[in-house]
């Protein structure tokens, strides 16, 4: 039996419905600060991963982060929950591609009730060995 004030307000039985799952990941005692909360920088670390997913798509070779340019952090996110990253790309430029992520917590033990915990916007661009700005490849009719 489930104890749903547990959740967080405004869980659904429903995951997302926009984007692609890129990542799923369950935080760990060792990823915590004194409050029992799972740090910030731990959650964006995994996001700036996640993010990658897709961009890698269309740089098809070495890509870098340039850019963070949204992150905010809606809800906690407590050790066990399962987190999942889904992410969609909202431009292509020349030489970047830029990403919305969006995480999901669900309890571990009370699994199928989604709350968003994190939403962010980042951009990679394309590099070549010498880690400068490259056009990005075309893409395939």
């Amino acid at each position: 039996m489930s104890d749903d004030s547990s959740r967080a307000p405004g869980a659904s039985t429903l995951p997302p419905s926009t984007g692609e799952l890129v990542l799923k990941v369950i935080p760990m005692p060792g990823d915590c600060n004194g409050n029992g909360d799972i740090f910030g920088g731990w959650v964006m670390a995994q996001v700036d991963l996640a993010g990658a997913v897709l961009p890698a798509r269309y740089t098809r070779g070495r890509q870098a982060t340039v850019a963070v340019n949204q992150f905010v952090f809606k809800q906690p996110v407590r050790v066990g929950d399962i987190l999942s990253f889904y992410a969609h790309i909202t431009r292509i430029g020349r030489t970047s591609v830029t990403v919305q992520v969006e995480v999901f917590a669900e309890h571990f033990i009370d699994q199928g009730h989604f709350w968003k915990v994190t939403e962010a916007s980042l951009t990679y661009v394309a590099i070549d060995e010498a880690g400068k700005p490259r056009p990005l490849p075309a893409r395939p009719a």
